[in-house]
């Protein structure tokens, strides 16, 4: 029995994330260290969970992909100087089970004026097969990395190979704070 009403409240997230089978979740600042802490757990809860070998790896690739995304695109830092340092940056993922799919989703701030870049890079992949997106991504690694681009460009083809649905996503503006846009992802595993 709770004494307090905080106390039980505290017990109702956990009793959430219970309810809707979460087999991890992290919400704050991202770094490459804490993503390699984090990957170890990831792959423990994985295996813990029986979740098979080829999905694990799929989930464990989207996972990195998702994370990597959060430390090179996310507006939140923790300060200018210490984020160009050390890339600590805010964001959250999550990993949970639906019946026999998995769910990555990941959110993270960013620019607004970045909005129309990304939609650019997602929407496509919405519509295109898997053959389709198996080239678009040989086609990328044999490119040179786009200007704008932290990584070689392949993280969004990544996940949408590995993905058995169409990546969804999401842009929901803060109303406090018009120059940022919380951006939301959604891969099915």
């Amino acid at each position: 029995m709770f004494t307090s009403p905080t106390a039980q409240q505290d017990c109702t997230f956990f009793d959430l994330a219970q309810q809707r089978n979460v087999i991890f979740y992290h919400m704050g600042y991202f770094s490459h260290h804490i993503i390699s802490a984090m990957a170890e757990v990831v792959k423990l809860q994985l295996e813990i969970s029986g979740v098979s070998g080829p999905t694990r790896r799929k989930l464990f690739s989207s996972f990195v992909e998702l994370s990597q995304n959060i430390i090179h695109y996310s507006s939140d830092a923790l300060s200018a100087t210490v984020a160009e340092a050390s890339a600590l940056r805010q964001g959250a993922v999550c990993i949970s089970t639906d019946g026999e799919r998995h769910l990555m989703l990941c959110a993270n701030p960013i620019a607004t004026a970045d909005i129309e870049r990304l939609r650019e890079k997602l929407e496509p992949l919405r519509t295109m097969s898997l053959e389709e997106i198996k080239q678009a991504y040989k086609v990328t690694l044999r490119a040179e990395t786009p200007e704008d681009s932290k990584g070689a460009g392949l993280g969004f083809l990544t996940m949408a190979r590995d993905a058995s649905a169409p990546l969804e996503f999401g842009f929901h503006p803060r109303p406090d704070d018009p120059e940022t846009t919380l951006f939301c992802l959604k891969a099915t595993i």
